[in-house]
């Protein structure tokens, strides 16, 4: 029978579950209560505040800027900061605001482009390792392991010396170093769900391992790979800029954070 008020009856089970608006509400909840303790977070705004403002330049950079970044001035050269030229210019008469705002897309580039390829690569490999155990967590267990146990920098530094320096070079690269960590994360989580309940009743009704990994554990590993995301972003950049300083990472006259410190 309809409620007088003309409220909508709830949808409940058999089992008294909860019912779908109650879902909702719960998780508009938790939404709430993670944006407000983001909020609260001074470092964390701080941190955001920065990054919006990177991104903003490497976006804006033609319209923030009055000179082509690879084009040289030679009469032009080390002058102090002014109007015409905020920042200065450099011994070859680059516009150094001009190289920084530039410079910015190609950090960016590489720390997002990196970070995205290591993910693919690492999540597969953890899930598989997570998942089926035995020979294959083997097997990729001790190629994590002999990748880790080698300096990065030394690694990156032969890759590109051989392939020689680019863009491009210096990202695959970084890619190919960073996916072990992600990897271990995704294979400790996995290990740890696949016990769970709702992972044994899947298997109890006929659920498919392939369908068990994508469906059931892969959304809940999604917390822990975006807060690895930001530190090997962040290490990518990092990476990317000691390289083009020693030479070895984007060549001039191509605008770089690390070309431009050396």
């Amino acid at each position: 029978m309809a409620d007088p008020g003309g409220t909508a009856p709830e949808t409940t089970t058999s089992g008294g579950a909860v019912d779908t608006r109650q879902v909702v509400l719960a998780h508009d909840t938790l939404v709430r209560m993670a944006i407000r303790r983001f909020l609260r977070h001074r470092l964390a705004i701080s941190g955001l505040v920065v990054l919006g403002l990177v991104v903003f330049m490497a976006v804006a950079a033609p319209l923030i800027t009055a000179y082509p970044p690879e084009v040289l001035d030679l009469h032009s050269i080390k002058l102090p900061p002014s109007l015409a030229h905020p920042f200065g210019t450099d011994v070859l008469g680059y516009d150094v605001w001009t190289r920084v705002a530039f410079g910015s897309r190609t950090s960016l580039t590489v720390g997002f482009g990196a970070v995205a390829i290591s993910i693919v690569i690492g999540t597969l490999l953890g899930i598989l390792a997570g998942v089926y155990g035995g020979v294959v967590d083997q097997v990729i267990g001790r190629l994590t392991d002999t990748i880790l146990s080698m300096p990065a920098l030394l690694l990156v530094a032969v890759f590109v010396s051989v392939v020689g320096p680019s863009l491009q070079s210096v990202l695959i690269v970084i890619a190919l170093l960073t996916w072990p960590q992600i990897t271990r994360l995704v294979r400790g989580q996995y290990l740890t769900l696949r016990e769970a309940e709702f992972v044994t009743a899947a298997r109890i009704v006929g659920v498919s391992n392939t369908a068990i990994m994508l469906r059931h554990l892969l959304p809940n590993i999604f917390g822990p790979l975006s807060v690895a995301a930001t530190f090997y972003t962040a290490q990518a950049i990092l990476l990317e800029s000691a390289l083009s300083f020693l030479g070895l990472g984007v060549k001039p006259p191509t605008p770089s954070w690390g070309n431009m410190v050396n």
